[in-house]
């Protein structure tokens, strides 16, 4: 138990969640004590990108946190980073696709805790489609990865937010949830798909397990670098790790920054129409490089 002064400023610094519990002595007297409960968190993609830097963030609030990355010598880096920041870890070295594998790491990290209060679907893969080339093998990937790494990553912990009545779900979609660009489309298709999973996940879940699906526009990262298209409105890795943590602070229904995108996005038509060109160029001029 801790004071109020001093739960005021773990709230402020940490966001833990803090609970005032009654507490009644041999007289009858009734006092309430603050009590710190710190987060557990599942999250993917932990390796590099958001995901890492997600994962310091939650560290330095002292959370207990599930990493999963397919690259074994990267999720340990970051896992001995987030204890040297504060936070409990452990790590599990896996590809969301693997569903037994996924799963299996799930019921091992609920066995460690009383209960999730988040997980974050943040295991991605971003490719220029290549139509061009006639070969569907990584557009199938994108799909595998950006779909079903998030049913397999999501549906294993909702047992356990059902029968605790509490839970917040986080899933990294993107702004091709709700438009697409020239050599984007399966991109943008597994990502319009992760949009309709957390409207209807939102509306059959319980009320008090939460649903965000954060929807950035580009964001330095390995995916973006190695994209090959341009990449308007860039923010850097910390600039969006920031504005996704306060967002599912709030618990947010729906997240889209920076701000110019929700502008687009309202305007979706005439402005995919003056910016496909630009995106079609460009996916032509790289045709040979792709």
């Amino acid at each position: 138990s801790i004071s109020i002064l001093d739960a005021m400023k773990v709230m402020e610094d940490r966001r833990s969640q803090i609970s005032c519990l009654p507490v009644i002595d041999s007289d009858g007297i009734v006092t309430y004590k603050f009590v710190v409960f710190l987060m557990n968190i599942y999250l993917t993609g932990a390796t590099s990108g958001l995901g890492e830097h997600l994962a310091y963030k939650y560290a330095k609030r002292g959370a207990f946190l599930a990493l999963s990355g397919r690259r074994k010598e990267k999720l340990t880096n970051v896992a001995k980073k987030c204890e040297e920041l504060g936070g409990k870890v452990v790590t599990y070295c896996l590809d969301v696709t693997d569903q037994h594998a996924t799963k299996e790491s799930i019921q091992d990290f609920l066995s460690k805790i009383s209960n999730i209060d988040l997980v974050i679907a943040n295991a991605g893969y971003g490719f220029v489609d290549r139509v061009h080339k006639g070969d569907p093998t990584e557009l199938n990937k994108v799909i595998d990865v950006n779909v079903n790494g998030v049913i397999n990553t999501v549906v294993p912990f909702m047992p356990s937010m059902i029968k605790n009545d509490k839970g917040h779900i986080a899933i990294i979609g993107s702004v091709a949830s709700h438009f697409a660009w020239p050599g984007a489309g399966a991109y943008a298709a597994s990502k319009h798909a992760v949009k309709a999973l957390s409207i209807s996940w939102r509306r059959t879940l319980p009320k008090n397990v939460d649903v965000t699906l954060i929807c950035p526009g580009f964001v330095k990262s390995e995916m973006t670098d190695s994209m090959g298209t341009i990449t308007p409105f860039m923010i850097s890795t910390e600039d969006g790790v920031n504005r996704i943590v306060k967002a599912l602070d709030k618990k947010k229904k729906m997240f889209i920054f920076p701000f110019i995108w929700k502008l687009v996005i309202a305007l979706e038509k005439p402005i995919s129409f003056l910016l496909s060109k630009p995106f079609r160029n460009n996916h032509k001029k790289n045709r040979s490089k792709l």
